[in-house]
């Protein structure tokens, strides 16, 4: 059986707090992992087992076990597929970054399904007896940074941590037109398209908050590059969020139907990590495709 493992030094701490508060607020752990840690007793203060209302302080030491029965999905049902090579941005014990090129889907949809990026991943990790966690999607013609789990101790931590806005995503686009004012926040609700199942819309059908900041980089040639961040998200934010303003993203072949770019230049670009249990924040910055330089 597969275990894993984590020894923390306990700090950040600045008024009295449990052992269960400390799990629960700092290490963001789920009620029910908490409870199976406490009930086979393999959360330990100093080598010892405490009750979860025992008091901690900084510089305590603290060793967490999960094992696999402690999850009810602990492995995905995915093939593995090499046929391309991953480019990986950063890897620990827990997780990966991966560039994600354009033009693949994140996860496959059907039973069988390969040639996703999770299926690589798969594949990759196959290689050290893993398996690949989908952590969050991006869009199939969007490339760049993205997040893959390398267990199931840490998915529902970086699930959270990116629900929460704590892993903080930036993104590149270039758009039609030179984008006035520079910089604005668009906060259009986006529900979908009753004319088109694959559409998102303003205000559409079951409309969901929805709220995107941009900067302009830079503009040429009546097109603008754009450095854009999400604080919510829905599907097809950022594509629906600029369209709705008139620059539609370059290439992007459901909202810019008549752009005569043959790929869509949206690249998730920059990610603010926080790894879990460490709580610790690493910033990876994702190469820009050749596509863009040869835009600029």
């Amino acid at each position: 059986m597969k275990k894993w493992e984590y020894k923390l030094n306990i700090s950040g701490i600045n008024a009295e707090t449990s052992l269960r508060e400390y799990l629960q607020k700092k290490l963001l752990i789920p009620k029910h992992l908490i409870f199976t840690l406490r009930t086979n007793e393999r959360v330990l203060v100093n080598n010892k087992y405490l009750p979860m209302n025992f008091p901690i302080k900084n510089g305590d030491k603290l060793h967490l076990s999960f094992i696999e029965s402690d999850f009810s999905l602990p492995v995905q049902n995915l093939i593995p597929d090499n046929s391309i090579k991953l480019e990986i941005l950063y890897e620990d014990d827990d997780l990966l970054v991966v560039n994600k090129p354009r033009g693949f889907k994140t996860h496959p949809n059907q039973p069988g399904e390969t040639n996703t990026l999770l299926n690589f991943c798969e594949a990759y990790l196959n290689q050290t007896n893993q398996h690949a966690f989908m952590i969050h999607r991006l869009d199939q013609f969007t490339s760049g940074a993205i997040i893959v789990g390398k267990n199931p101790a840490v998915v529902p931590i970086l699930v959270r941590l990116i629900k929460d806005k704590v892993i903080y995503r930036n993104y590149l686009a270039w758009t039609d037109g030179i984008i006035n004012p520079a910089s604005e926040t668009i906060e259009k609700a986006i529900g979908f398209d009753p004319e088109d199942k694959r559409k998102r819309k303003i205000d559409g059908g079951k409309p969901l908050p929805a709220k995107t900041d941009y900067m302009v980089q830079s503009t040429t040639n009546n097109h603008s590059l754009v450095e854009l961040s999400l604080h919510t998200g829905r599907t097809h934010q950022l594509r629906v969020h600029l369209a709705s303003i008139g620059h539609p993203i370059v290439g992007d072949p459901l909202y810019n139907p008549n752009s005569d770019n043959d790929e869509m230049l949206l690249h998730s670009w920059k990610l603010t990590l926080i790894r879990p249990y460490y709580m610790d924040q690493i910033e990876i910055k994702s190469p820009l495709p050749d596509s863009f330089k040869k835009f600029m």
